[in-house]
């Protein structure tokens, strides 16, 4: 569908990477134990199949739609334990499948979508978003995958959306840490690989400016602001962002 295209095909090769990551991996190697406390890689890739499914049944309207499924559990952390306890009954050949299966079933109804359709995840956004924002959670995982591996985050050119999306939820992070948004417009002039990426409105009255991997890895809390060394933040709002950026629910 129209303006899809081109985030559902950064989404697969997203997903190229982290299947390349998982291919031919000894069964041992799967209970790695990654750098979120807690889970090795079988937990991981648990971890994206179950939202991928639960993605595609919100859009489709299956029976799993994120709202409604995650009423059913006491708390987040507990609905996002159930979807990694599945995976803890399944061997790794089993977990591979169904994260394949999931991720090319969220790709095809993402690609059913007009980009401007709704789609009522959390507090909703737009199907082009949410394939943005699925690309966003596989690079975060895939990143503690490989972490677990030796290896360091890959930085390719999909930042940007990363980027675009972390900077368009500052102010649900912003409520998320209860923290009261100063007042002003934002924008991040975040480098890349020599290029300078301006993110946000022009005139914006507060800037933030830096490494687009340190800030794509500061907005899904892989590090701290004080393990960065290259954002800076002019404005009182730009502080703030920085100190609670979250781009995910």
């Amino acid at each position: 569908m129209a303006g899809m295209d081109e985030a559902v095909a950064e989404l697969a090769a997203e997903h190229g990477d982290l299947d390349a990551l998982l291919a031919g991996l000894a069964d041992d190697r799967w209970l790695l134990p990654t750098p979120a406390e807690g889970w090795d890689i079988r937990d991981q890739v648990s971890h994206l199949a179950d939202t991928n499914d639960i993605c595609v049944d919100t859009i489709t309207g299956g029976p799993r739609p994120l709202n409604e499924e995650a009423l059913k559990f006491p708390t987040p952390e507990a609905f996002t334990q159930s979807g990694v306890d599945k995976g803890r009954a399944m061997t790794p050949a089993a977990v591979l499948d169904w994260w394949r299966t999931s991720a090319a079933r969220n790709r095809d109804v993402l690609l059913q979508k007009d980009a401007r359709d709704r789609v009522p995840w959390g507090l909703g956004m737009s199907a082009k978003m949410m394939a943005t924002a699925r690309m966003m959670e596989t690079w975060a995982h895939a990143g503690d995958v490989r972490g677990a591996l030796g290896m360091e985050p890959s930085a390719t050119p999909r930042l940007r959306g990363i980027a675009f999306l972390t900077l368009r939820a500052v102010p649900y992070a912003l409520s998320y840490a209860k923290v009261e948004q100063p007042a002003g417009t934002l924008r991040a002039d975040l480098t890349y690989n020599g290029e300078t990426w301006p993110i946000g409105p022009d005139d914006a009255d507060n800037v933030i400016t830096g490494d687009a991997l340190e800030f794509c890895r500061l907005g899904i809390r892989r590090a701290s602001r004080a393990q960065t060394s290259t954002l800076k933040a002019q404005g009182a709002l730009a502080e703030a962002a920085l100190d609670n950026l979250r781009a995910f629910l």
